[in-house]
């Protein structure tokens, strides 16, 4: 017996007492069954954008295409919350699409309503994916991250991201959030 098993270690497929596991699979056996690719949609929110100077929604295509997922189509729309709501619910209609990110509205001002527009069509919310957002982001820009409404959730067995519309904080969020999940969340939804 080792050291580290004397002092107490356990394998990941037991539990704290070294009994065998009793869940129904933990996350890296989770992740093994997942899809190497994901059919994602990318849908940009904004009054200014044009299709030339859309960084987020070219950032966020990018990186999908890069990790070896698949970018099924995106649109660009003004910040009007029946265009956003209309564009998700025409994905969610969609069997190609498995994922939708979304990039723009996500702030306070008068003109953000990417979140409402959103948050209404969904089914189930996953806080945790804006708690950890806005947690990375305070680490680069301070308090002002409080003022992100970055969300996602589940509608139709389909996955919904709604990021801001900084190049950065997109980056931020697939790097270090999505990406490193999509799989595993695409996964999830099927079973």
């Amino acid at each position: 017996m080792s050291d580290a098993e004397r002092a107490g270690a356990h394998r990941p497929d037991q539990d704290s007492a070294g009994r065998p596991d009793q869940r129904s699979g933990t996350p890296a056996e989770h992740k093994s069954h997942a899809p190497a690719s994901v059919a994602c949609f990318v849908l940009t929110v904004s009054d200014s954008r044009t299709p030339d100077t859309d960084t987020g929604g070219l950032a966020i295509r990018t990186l999908l295409e890069d990790a070896g997922h698949q970018v099924t189509g995106h649109a660009l729309v003004k910040d009007e919350p029946a265009q956003v709501a209309a564009q998700v619910r025409a994905q969610l209609a969609d069997a190609r699409t498995q994922v939708i990110i979304t990039t723009g509205g996500t702030g306070i001002t008068s003109r953000d309503g990417t979140y409402e527009a959103i948050d209404g069509l969904l089914e189930k919310r996953l806080d945790g994916f804006g708690e950890l957002f806005r947690m990375l982001s305070f680490q680069e820009i301070g308090a002002s991250a409080m003022m992100s409404r970055a969300a996602a959730g589940t509608a139709g067995r389909k996955a919904i991201f709604v990021l801001p519309g900084s190049p950065n904080a997109v980056r931020l969020a697939m790097t270090k959030l999505i990406l490193p999940e999509l799989g595993h969340v695409a996964q999830q939804l099927n079973r």
